[in-house]
């Protein structure tokens, strides 16, 4: 008997390469892709060191491979993927080469999906009992214009100011997502109570979140509800990052979800690190400044170690793999992920 099996591939799986023998694990229907290396392990900075851009240069250039696979244990079909693996092209990101190799071979078509994801659309003709998908980029991340430590005073209305027009724009990303039930609007009160007079309240939710929540490693399927979050204090990169986009959509600010990667610029003893993790984080629109990236996780703002790929309003439309296969009921596959971002001077 066959039966589709729809496989999720979820976003902000940390692994490091080389990859570590053994390290696998199955996923079940509609499974995590936290089942990789090390699932969900929380991408920090190197022991003794601060994970901040170079600052003698304006820019990087960096090289990120990021090669996932699946091993199944027989033969099956593939249908369709979604591959959300190439970035947007930006005058704060230069998109020097990409290439993407599929193994079996795989017919791509290129769309940009509803909010302008490049997005490729993998089909197969052939089974096979191993599914890996190769993604390089070369690319130039530039330093931010903003300050290291962004200001409250930028941030310093309870409301943001936006225009009319920016209003009509954002306000799939001003409207929260999830339903609390006003567990939501008292654990921020409570949060906004105990913050400093002069913490922005932005800030301080972020803040909170960073300082007050643990990091975990989940093995369960798709991202936490902000409530659950809560109520456990912990979560993994993506959790943290979605209670923070719909706490800062009740604030009045336009936020949306970032999938991407976080490079670890310098590894310990000062040495350039090649060290990379699939990450999620938020941007916010702040007016005046637009979008700024905001990583509750480890407490970056507008850093350029943070290397976006895709975004979107909620985390299940940014996933950077996504499809199905058609197996033997109760087929399941060891998922591998390896991420590697090496640094080059630019010129």
């Amino acid at each position: 008997m066959l039966l589709s099996l729809v496989q999720r591939h979820e976003p902000a799986v940390p692994a490091i390469v080389p990859l570590i023998p053994g390290a696998m694990s199955t996923h079940p229907v509609n499974g995590n892709a936290a089942q990789a290396l090390t699932p969900d392990s929380r991408p920090t900075r190197s022991a003794g060191t601060a994970l901040s851009a170079d600052t003698t240069r304006h820019s990087m250039d960096l090289t990120v491979r990021h090669a996932t696979t699946y091993q199944y244990p027989t033969m099956v079909d593939f249908g369709p993927h979604r591959l959300m693996l190439r970035p947007r092209d930006s005058f704060d990101m230069r998109i020097l080469d990409t290439s993407l190799q599929i193994t079996p071979a795989a017919h791509l078509e290129w769309i940009h999906d509803v909010y302008g994801n490049p997005v490729a659309i993998a089909t197969f003709s052939q089974m096979s009992d191993r599914l890996e998908v190769v993604s390089k980029l070369v690319l130039r991340r530039y330093a931010s214009t903003l300050p290291n430590t962004y200001s409250n005073s930028r941030q310093s209305h309870f409301t943001p100011r936006y225009t009319d027009g920016e209003r009509i724009v954002l306000q799939p990303y001003l409207s929260p997502a999830t339903d609390d039930d006003g567990r939501m609007a008292e654990w921020m009160a409570a949060v906004l109570a105990q913050a400093p007079a002069e913490s922005a309240p932005l800030t301080a939710v972020f803040n909170a979140i960073h300082t007050g929540f643990g990091y975990s490693v989940r093995y369960e399927e798709g991202t936490q509800d902000p409530i659950t979050t809560i109520a456990v204090k912990a979560g993994s990169c993506r959790d943290l990052a979605w209670l923070f986009i719909e706490a800062a959509r009740r604030l009045g600010y336009a936020a949306r979800f970032i999938t991407g990667y976080l490079h670890d610029s310098v590894g310990p003893g000062g040495v350039r690190s090649t060290v990379g993790f699939t990450h999620a984080w938020a941007e916010v629109f702040i007016p005046g400044d637009g979008w700024v990236e905001f990583d509750p996780t480890n407490a970056l703002v507008a850093d350029p170690n943070l290397i976006r790929v895709a975004m979107a309003r909620v985390p299940g439309d940014a996933s950077p793999i996504s499809g199905s296969f058609v197996g033997p009921a109760g087929t399941s596959a060891a998922l591998f992920v390896g991420v590697e971002i090496s640094a080059a001077e630019s010129t």
